[in-house]
């Protein structure tokens, strides 16, 4: 039986852990976030390992106010780069496999192909600065970690694209999305049954990997959006309009859709299409 530590439990993912836990009788969780473990703290962190014992430790915590982080870059690094490092750290020093998860935020979005593990990397904002930091810690002090870059992340907890259209389209007749941002959902129930199946092969990796996970297909926000509309049976029409009619603080990737093809070779991971997710969140959201 796993030891299992999720970090930042109440965020998307952390809350998908929470929601599919009972189904893996095999393993026990332990759920944290700042309230039970603030990871930022050093010896916080490291006194917790004192008095618990894991087998690996799923970072789920992250700063992810993506605009916010140009006017914090303090707060933002804080999460995504030092508390990563202190994990890192105290999981190698406790034998514990870390797995941490990333952002497509650390490439520049000018790709005209999907973006593989070894693609150079160039963020364009804080957010995707501070969050390769955190994977250059991880590849610094851990010898069999596991880095796990994602995209476009939706659920049916917290704040997401597909909620806010929901709601939106509850109570507008037409809205306005980017057509020209190009990338891939990824749903966190699928990333974290993804991520169980991952632990329950052991012996995997040898050292320490990135991979990509998000859902197979590649779209617009506009055609997401659409789709969203489309499912839920809400009357919103969906204009098209271009990145540069609604400046943001924070540079958006223009393309950031994922090569998965290494996560599927060297673990199996069967990754659903995009539209059978997106089907699967909207049927758990009218039930919720």
């Amino acid at each position: 039986m796993s030891q299992i530590l999720i970090t930042g439990s109440n965020g998307q993912l952390g809350s998908e852990f929470r929601y599919i836990a009972g189904n893996y009788q095999n393993h026990t969780f332990t759920f944290t976030d700042v309230e039970e473990l603030d990871i930022t703290d050093r010896k916080a962190v490291h006194s917790f390992f004192q008095e618990n014992s894991f087998d690996f430790c799923v970072n789920c915590a992250g700063y992810t106010a993506v605009d916010q982080a140009e006017d914090e870059p303090e707060k933002a690094f804080r999460l995504n780069t030092d508390a990563v490092e202190n994990l890192a750290m105290v999981c190698e020093n406790n034998h514990t496999r870390f797995i941490h998860i990333s952002t497509d935020y650390v490439f520049d979005g000018t790709a005209k192909h999907p973006y593989k593990e070894d693609d150079t990397v160039s963020p364009q904002s804080v957010y995707g600065f501070s969050k390769l930091k955190g994977e250059e810690a991880v590849l610094m002090y851990s010898s069999r970690a596991v880095i796990i870059r994602t995209a476009w992340l939706c659920s049916q907890f917290g704040k997401n694209f597909v909620k806010t259209m929901l709601r939106l389209g509850a109570e507008r007749s037409e809205l306005r999305v980017v057509d020209d941002q190009i990338g891939s959902p990824t749903f966190a129930n699928d990333l974290a049954r993804a991520i169980l199946e991952m632990i329950g092969k052991t012996e995997k990796p040898k050292s320490t990997e990135i991979y990509h996970y998000s859902s197979m297909g590649h779209i617009s926000w506009f055609i997401f959006a659409k789709e969203i509309m489309k499912m839920a049976g809400q009357d919103c029409k969906i204009i098209p309009v271009k990145t540069s009619e609604y400046p943001t603080k924070a540079k958006r990737p223009a393309y950031s859709v994922l090569d998965k093809s290494k996560i599927i070779h060297e673990y199996g991971i069967e990754i659903p299409e995009w539209k059978f997710s997106l089907l699967k969140l909207i049927e758990s959201l009218k039930n919720a």
